[in-house]
């Protein structure tokens, strides 16, 4: 009954949350820049009664709605944009630049902003069908991966009361009107590495004289090859991708450095240590092979956690979605990857995190029908990801709210 009475809501807000949506997707901002975005949510959320600050590790947003006692409830939703020039053709595209780079929300994160304002809203025009607090928080530069870290360590956790569970979605190149949730890992760690190797430079005619940085990089880089082929379980899953190379400055001059980019993702702390540990023995064995006379430096330039879903609160939305939705479906294990567990480790929560599709559903279906899913269904961070516009909205509206009721319900 409570789902009802907060849902009914939603046809008054409709045209109000498309035209939102538009207008954030038209003017996408990159991470800790999303000054326009942050302003527009507490705006609209001050609106609606919530206690709203802003500037909270930059431009991070948190909106709190007390309504009596009860479970405390965090929604959490990126905001940040992608430096990607967009191509999709819709008449609300970005045509914003950054200094001269181009700027899109490839990633949908405009879907999520403009579905968790939705759901702060039903809520607080249905008060009396549920109970509790509930804490609306937009995070920004997730894309960067330090921006859950930025509103963490300017002191989040003494801004808004400590949650009970925390919950997130993803909008994900599936059907629109799809929901998929998952127990346990869901999107993998991410960690880039740069790796600089160190020779002695000589004359390409005088390799006798050189140490050569270039055949040492590229027996790392076919070594680091055999890290998930061969020492993981075929069970285990991992990737590791070399993806970029750069050392020398002609064919005829043997460098004195080769410098190495690397990305890894896994599921697990233990699989990830685990090919972190041997990164590091490859390539400090393949220098010492080739009798580097210094050792390599290899330097960690971004991490993700993995997003690892709590059993409880998984299963509880899980019940909830097939309640409303009519079915829970149990999607795929993503090679994505998310900064939000550090919110809910910070305040010592549990969380679920999971996606909604925002693909045409018979775009997607005929895609499926010919086997082209990979080539023709754009996904995030390319630049013709756009989702549509319904039913993306309101399941992901939907979406939200089912999965706080489930905490919240009178």
């Amino acid at each position: 009954m409570s789902v009802h009475q907060v849902l009914t809501g939603l046809d008054a807000v409709r045209a109000d949350l498309e035209e939102f949506y538009r207008d954030l997707h038209r003017h996408p901002e990159l991470g800790l820049r999303e000054h326009r975005t942050a302003a527009k949510v507490a705006q609209a959320l001050r609106e609606d009664g919530y206690d709203v600050t802003e500037g909270i590790g930059g431009t991070g947003v948190t909106a709190v709605l007390a309504n009596g006692p009860g479970p405390v409830v965090m929604a959490r939703a990126d905001m940040d944009a992608l430096p990607v020039r967009e191509q999709t053709g819709l008449p609300y595209a970005s045509t914003v630049t950054d200094g001269d780079q181009p700027v899109m929300h490839a990633c949908g994160h405009d879907v999520h902003v403009t579905a968790l304002t939705g759901c702060a809203r039903l809520l607080a025009r249905a008060r009396e069908s549920w109970q509790g607090t509930f804490v609306a928080l937009f995070q920004p530069s997730e894309e960067n991966g330090d921006g859950a870290d930025a509103m963490i360590d300017d002191g989040l956790t003494g801004r808004v009361p400590a949650p009970d569970v925390v919950l997130a979605q993803h909008v994900l190149p599936y059907p629109a009107g799809y929901v998929g949730i998952r127990a346990g890992p869901f999107l993998s760690a991410a960690d880039s590495l740069e790796v600089t190797v160190h020779g002695r430079g000589a004359h390409g005619s005088k390799p006798e004289s050189a140490v050569d940085p270039v055949v040492m990089a590229a027996m790392i880089v076919v070594r680091l090859q055999t890290v998930v082929a061969r020492e993981l379980a075929a069970t285990t899953p991992a990737v590791l991708t070399v993806g970029s190379i750069h050392a020398g400055s002609g064919p005829n001059i043997i460098p004195d450095r080769a410098v190495i980019q690397l990305n890894v993702r896994t599921y697990d702390e233990a699989t990830r240590a685990h090919v972190l540990e041997a990164i590091d023995r490859i390539v400090r064995a393949e220098c010492a092979a080739s009798g580097a006379r210094q050792a390599p430096v290899i330097r960690r330039i971004a991490s993700f956690p993995p997003t690892v879903n709590d059993e409880e609160p998984t299963r509880r939305v899980a019940a909830a979605f097939a309640d409303h939705f009519g079915e829970t479906h149990t999607i795929d294990l993503q090679t994505a990857s998310e900064d939000m567990s550090l919110i809910p480790q910070a305040f010592g929560a549990p969380f679920t995190y999971w996606g909604f599709g925002g693909t045409d559903p018979a775009e997607y279906a005929e895609a499926d029908k010919r086997g082209t899913l990979a080539h023709d269904i754009p996904v995030n961070h390319n630049p013709r990801f756009a989702p549509v516009i319904q039913p993306t909205l309101d399941t992901g509206v939907t979406a939200m709210a089912v999965a706080a009721l489930a905490w919240l319900a009178a």
